[in-house]
């Protein structure tokens, strides 16, 4: 099953770019096969290196611009795979940049932490950076339809869109069990060299049965047993490792606005059930309301990925607990978003927003319309 990215079409503008182009994201959301589609519609050498090869990792470190120009020969083109494993990666990208200018230089990275420690300073101005996830809905209905995606959402709510799950139907809960033991927990334990994995298991644990509420540290410290500076620190970790990202509160006019509080979402939710190992189907389930909220935020983050866009994310709430579930700030407009998953559920903007900010649009996203907020119209 051939499912064409959307990101393709970013990083083919930037082919005849002399910069060096960054594609990052967890593992297994098919970086490689990717590249390899692009790779196929490329009539020019292309020379590959996998920065999992102990003798690539050997050869790469601490080289030089001349060994760089004996190794690359006549390819045009050079794809760095998990460039994040190399010593010194960065440095000798930017060599390739400024001293082998007819080379074009790929790489990627499923670890966002090591790629930026290594790669940042040198490539200064030398790089673009893109960032692949998971499978969504938009490329999902490009390759075989609305109606067909549509008869899916359920599953997609329960099963996510790591391309195994996609494909390989019917054992989506073991496979996604294997994904979170074999990349989730154990990379960034080996990575960062963690001394307290099962209080991160249970911080984990803790933020997937608290998708679409505001967070507090101090109550996850209390569940974890972790004071607030490292459950801190282990939030951030599990956002550079792909896993969970924050939403900040949106505040501007009212005194009684929360300033500092913050959401925390999944980038994936099948990954997010399978942290907790509850997998029943949609109408079984008592959290369909945060479950439909964490695939809506989490797939608008792939829409503006796949588009290279900038924008200001948040939720709004008040000290009365008034409440707006996403809201985006961009070119100085700003939009707001109510998410239902009954599209019969009575729901309306609180008067305290509308009246601080009567420029806002506003829209009510529910399952009979989520197409007009996950695609482009």
């Amino acid at each position: 099953m051939l499912i064409k990215r959307h990101l393709s079409n970013l990083i083919k503008k930037r082919l005849k770019d002399p910069k060096a182009i960054i594609l990052i994201g967890p593992r297994q959301v098919g970086k490689t096969t990717l590249l390899r589609q692009l790779s196929l519609k490329i009539d020019e050498p292309i020379l590959w290196w996998n920065g999992d090869e102990p003798d690539i990792r050997q050869v790469l470190s601490n080289i030089t611009s001349t060994h760089l120009k004996n190794l690359i020969g006549k390819h045009t083109l050079l794809i760095i795979d998990e460039a994040q494993r190399i010593n010194n990666i960065g440095i000798t990208i930017k060599l390739i940049v400024d001293n082998i200018p007819s080379v074009k230089v790929i790489a990627t990275g499923s670890s966002a932490f090591e790629l930026a420690n290594r790669m940042n300073e040198p490539l200064t101005g030398r790089k673009w950076q893109y960032h692949l996830y998971p499978l969504s809905w938009e490329e999902m209905v490009t390759h075989h339809g609305l109606i067909e995606e549509r008869r899916l959402l359920t599953h997609r709510l329960v099963y996510g869109y790591y391309p195994d799950i996609v494909k390989q139907i019917g054992d989506e809960s073991a496979l996604l069990s294997q994904l979170v033991d074999s990349y989730l927990y154990k990379d960034i334990l080996i990575l960062e060299n963690l001394q307290k994995p099962e209080r991160l298991e249970r911080l984990v644990q803790a933020l997937a049965f608290q998708i679409g509420n505001q967070v507090s540290y101090n109550e996850l410290g209390k569940i974890t047993g972790l004071n607030n500076e490292t459950v801190e620190k282990y939030i951030s970790i599990l956002e550079k490792a792909y896993v969970v990202f924050r939403l900040g509160a949106f505040s501007r006019n009212l005194r009684n606005e929360l300033k500092k509080t913050r959401k925390i979402y999944f980038y994936d939710n099948g990954v997010r059930n399978a942290v907790i190992k509850y997998f029943n189907p949609v109408e079984l389930r008592n959290d369909i309301g945060a479950l439909w909220e964490n695939f809506l935020v989490s797939e608008r983050m792939k829409y503006m990925a796949n588009r290279g866009l900038s924008v200001n994310c948040y939720f709004w709430r008040t000290a009365q607990q008034q409440e707006i579930d996403y809201l985006e700030e961009r070119e100085g407009k700003l939009f707001a978003w109510e998410f239902k998953w009954n599209a019969n559920a009575k729901a309306r903007f609180p008067k305290t927003f509308t009246k601080a900010y009567p420029h806002c649009e506003t829209q009510i996203i529910t399952p009979e319309n989520l197409d007009c907020f996950l695609m482009d119209a």
